[in-house]
């Protein structure tokens, strides 16, 4: 629960302080990269720390996780410019890579299915807890501190969670000779760095069709393939084919994809809507944001409750129902904004989101054994820091197109409402695409007897 308070914390605390931050180092149109370079590093990592775990362990992985996030939590704090504060982010995703798929994991070693419904109240109450604190703390750390304290506020979290772990958590783990596949772990990192490069950078630091762009997009999906050929060679791939070949976990994949790329489009752009459309506060534009977070867990706590009587795949679909229709609701009002509306519509989506992330992650772990369950898990998480990663970088880009086809302009709100609006609706489509992911879920039944492969304490 500490584990989950660290990322949990972080996901919500930055947005309410990127105007604080802007108005500091500056570097606007660069702001989207504190997001995507940090779910760029949460990405490309999963994959490898979860193969690892399952042959070395979860607690000597999250531990090395704990102790980069607490590094690039204390190196952020002290960035004195946005290109700084964006590569300290790197560390920071590099041990949230670790952190959050590892307690998660770690939950499905020791719980059984028809255990973690009941459990997830607790897990839940930690995203509850955060989603008040953490943008509260933004807000008021913007207006009244400074923004480093949404950094700083980390380093006694995380010796805290060190603590624990070392202390109370034990696992029996089965010792054998691993090779690492490096190659695979480095043409996906270059892969990904430049696809989300060319669409974060297109238009704004180079045209769509400049050499630049061009040549990022087609490297960058050369190497994609190549790593698809790396990965069938490899005696112990980073990210296994057969993951993709089993339709329950190729679904919540794309399912998780959806997740991670609606939720990083509210979180990255509801609050700086707020504070220049609508001129609120760092901490009025932190609690509505809250709102969403704070539906997320109350759902999912409930979640076991719907898929242990109507499946998963039903569970899901009612959630991305939700979604939907707070989607729609947040669209048709952006160019007239309403804070009530807006709190509104993250509610709605926040109660959508607990139903659909929780449910399709456990129907993953239970379909697998342990050896395998940290791949699946860690894959799970990985389509959702993609959808995270790419998502903030389309957003952010569309977002820039719009600014910058209006820097003419004095009519700033209009042009915060217009760049708005094109985001949300895109996060309306992305919503839309996900609800067909859903409808592919195969149907099944949430096993109540299973128990826990490996005794963990």
């Amino acid at each position: 629960m500490v584990t989950t308070g660290l990322v949990a914390i972080d996901s919500t605390i930055l947005a309410t302080a990127v105007p604080s931050i802007v108005k500091d180092v500056g570097g606007f149109s660069q702001f989207p990269w504190l997001f995507s370079i940090y779910l760029l590093a949460q990405a490309v990592s999963v994959p490898i720390y979860a193969k690892l775990s399952d042959v070395i362990g979860r607690k000597p992985i999250i531990l090395i996780g704990i102790g980069l996030f607490l590094l690039g939590s204390i190196l952020c704090g002290f960035a004195w410019s946005m290109p700084a504060l964006i590569a300290f982010r790197v560390v920071q995703g590099l041990g949230a890579g670790a952190v959050q798929p590892m307690a998660i994991t770690i939950a499905g070693d020791i719980y059984t299915v028809a255990e973690r419904a009941k459990t997830q109240a607790y897990l839940a109450s930690v995203w509850a807890i955060s989603s008040v604190v953490g943008p509260t703390l933004g807000g008021v750390f913007s207006q009244f501190l400074s923004w480093r304290w949404i950094f700083f506020v980390n380093v006694p979290l995380c010796v805290v969670a060190i603590v624990l772990l070392v202390r109370v958590f034990h696992e029996k783990v089965e010792r054998r000779e691993h090779r690492v596949d490096y190659l695979g772990a480095v043409l996906l990192t270059i892969a990904l760095s430049l696809l989300i490069l060319a669409v974060l950078e297109g238009g704004q630091a180079w045209t769509w069709n400049s050499v630049q762009s061009i040549g990022a997009f087609v490297i960058g999906g050369l190497l994609l393939v190549g790593f698809v050929f790396a990965e069938r060679r490899a005696a112990e791939p980073i990210l296994p084919l057969w993951v993709f070949s089993r339709r329950l976990l190729l679904t919540t994949a794309f399912v998780s994809l959806g997740v991670g790329a609606i939720l990083i489009g509210l979180t990255s752009y509801v609050p700086t809507y707020l504070e220049r459309a609508l001129g609120t506060t760092p901490i009025v534009a932190g609690l509505t944001l809250a709102v969403l977070t704070i539906g997320w867990p109350i759902s999912a706590s409930q979640s076991g409750r719907l898929y242990l009587r109507f499946g998963f795949r039903t569970t899901v679909l009612i959630g991305m129902a939700l979604v939907v229709i707070g989607s729609v609701v947040l669209v048709t009002f952006t160019m007239t904004p309403m804070l009530a509306v807006v709190a509104l519509s993250c509610f709605l989506i926040g109660l959508g989101l607990g139903l659909v992330a929780t449910p399709s992650l456990i129907a993953a772990q239970s379909s697998v054994e342990w050896n395998e369950r940290g791949v699946v898990t860690g894959t799970n998480l990985f389509s959702r820091s993609i959808g995270s990663a790419v998502g903030v970088a389309i957003f952010g880009a569309i977002a820039n197109g719009i600014f910058a086809a209006s820097r003419t302009s004095d009519k700033v709100p209009a042009t915060v409402e217009a760049a708005s609006a094109s985001v949300f609706l895109s996060v309306l489509i992305v919503g839309v695409v996900t609800v067909f992911a859903a409808i592919l879920m195969p149907r099944l039944s949430a096993p109540v007897t299973a128990a826990p492969e490996a005794a963990q304490s």
